[in-house]
């Protein structure tokens, strides 16, 4: 059975606000965890109004204390905008608080606009160019500890914290599949490049002391409600701020849904935005449970990652437990 993971952005919800967002987060890992589902990650975005994870490891500390087993991780933190070694102290920390739970899964771009990077105190010339290098110092600062190193992290050092490659494009596939490394690939919002990478990724990789053998996991959305209708109009909540972003702005609170998005967008933005959310499970059980083993069969993945944003938490929960039925099915077949 294809192991299956979740992936969150504790989103603020309009007219609720951050801790509204965190308890929720709360119940829905609490709900993954229960649904069998192998991880739980959250995302590193800045400067958005809609997304709660900006604390991203502080957010993975507070979910890992109120579950018991479920691997909690990164998905990913946005390695532009941080120190090595503080990324190195902050996850080692997490793993010796919760062990042999804890994902740390890195990005390379910024994940937010130039005004916001330069806040962050990172300027353009350490972002996303100097991706493998500060990669590597990462991986250094997680080996083993010695007194020949003259910076080590503490805690971190020496603990077995499983490093992550994250990416959307061929670039980022043949840096994992060069290192050895996990990929997992962000088809949820940018799936143009997927089959390439995954490709990519399979032919090139070099085993390593981390990986034996090429491990790809793919993210994607997913909605699944009682039936097909109710799915879709619960989805228009994430096709209404993809058109937020078509237009130019960043992801703000998360909408309630409407009855027909052809109210609200062009036809050129229905057909980019459907593009952009083309890797995506829509639909009561029936449907979705073909579109989901579609997806599974076209990518050979070896661990699906979903992520399941609605305006109501308890649609969101529901979906999950839904979906969790559905790896059940298929994996049986």
């Amino acid at each position: 059975m294809t192991p299956l993971s979740l992936l969150d952005l504790a989103p603020i919800r309009q007219g609720g606000d951050a801790a509204a967002a965190y308890r929720a987060t709360t119940e829905l890992a609490q709900a993954a965890e229960t649904s069998g589902y192998r991880r739980f990650w959250l995302a590193e975005h800045h400067n958005m109004t809609g997304i709660g994870s900006s604390a991203t490891a502080v957010l993975i500390g507070h979910v890992a204390e109120h579950t018991r087993s479920i691997r909690v991780g990164s998905g990913g933190v946005m390695l532009p905008n941080h120190a090595p070694l503080v990324v190195a102290e902050q996850f080692g920390t997490l793993e010796s608080l919760h062990p042999r739970r804890i994902d740390l899964g890195l990005g390379r771009a910024p994940g937010s606009g130039q005004r916001t990077v330069r806040a962050l105190r990172r300027g353009s010339v350490e972002g996303a160019e100097r991706f493998a290098e500060d990669l590597a110092e990462l991986r250094g600062y997680l080996g083993e500890a010695g007194r020949e190193k003259m910076v080590q992290a503490v805690p971190g050092a020496g603990l077995d914290i499983p490093v992550w490659v994250l990416g959307s494009s061929t670039a980022s596939a043949g840096l994992a599949a060069s290192l050895g490394l996990p990929y997992a690939f962000a088809a949820h919002f940018a799936p143009a490049e997927l089959f390439p990478a995954l490709a990519r990724y399979r032919d090139e990789f070099q085993p390593s002391g981390a990986l034996a053998e090429p491990y790809a996991m793919v993210a994607m959305n997913a909605v699944v409600a009682e039936t097909d209708p109710e799915a879709r109009y619960h989805f228009t909540s994430v096709e209404q701020q993809f058109l937020g972003m078509a237009r130019g702005r960043t992801p703000g609170p998360m909408p309630p849904p409407v009855e027909d998005m052809d109210t609200l967008w062009e036809p050129d933005e229905r057909d980019r935005i459907r593009a952009w959310l083309w890797a995506s499970v829509v639909g009561g059980p029936e449907s979705a449970r073909q579109q989901y083993a579609d997806f599974l069969q076209k990518t050979a993945a070896d661990e699906i990652m979903v992520t399941s944003q609605t305006f109501d938490p308890a649609v969101t929960v529901d979906s999950v437990r839904r979906l969790a039925a559905i790896r059940d099915e298929v994996g049986a077949a």
